[in-house]
Order: structure tokens, then C-alpha cells, then sequence
């Protein structure tokens, strides 16, 4: 499902005109990023939280090379789906 997807759904089943509804999820999506930026987690009670992973640093190899280098630790932004969530979709 795509963005666009989203919005027509969302304006079917509310009457908002799809402009209207298209500025919001823009919105929303903007402020869930410029939270995970600032490093603020974003929790949606019953959907799920956007959060924060802290990857540490690592060795890895270069197969085609045969060189060993370091990856550096760094931040991710990650998914993690509220309990209820995973549950309807493991009934489905």
C-alpha cells in the first residue's frame, strides 16, 4: 500500500476531501521524522512505536577484496509493533 493508497482510503471512509487528507498524513509523517531526528521515539498506543536502534561497531569482511574492515556504531530508526497489532495479524 502506497501513500496515495492511504489517503484515498482514509478519504473514502471519512468524506475529507483528499487534499485535506493528504496535507495530514504529509504532516505526520513529517513530524514522526523530525522526531526520530531529534531522538524523541514516537509511541502510537495500539499500532506500534517508532523508535530509535543503537547499532555497535563491528568487523566485517570484504569478500571480493580480502579485507577485513570496521563498521562504525551509528543510530537506525527502527519499527516496533504494539502487542495487539502483531496479535491480529497472526489471526488475521
Amino acid at each position: 500500500m502506497t501513500k496515495a493508497d492511504i489517503v484515498n482510503e482514509i478519504a473514502k471512509s471519512t468524506g475529507i476531501e483528499k487534499i485535506q487528507v493528504q496535507s495530514v498524513v504529509e504532516e505526520f509523517t513529517k513530524v514522526v521524522k523530525d522526531s526520530i531526528i531529534a531522538g524523541e521515539p514516537v509511541y502510537l498506543r495500539g499500532f506500534g512505536s517508532f523508535i530509535i536502534k543503537h547499532r555497535a561497531e563491528k568487523a566485517a569482511r570484504n569478500i571480493t577484496r580480502k579485507q577485513t574492515m570496521t563498521i562504525p556504531a551509528h543510530d537506525i530508526p527502527a519499527f516496533k509493533p504494539a502487542k495487539i497489532f502483531v496479535n491480529a495479524v497472526k489471526e488475521k
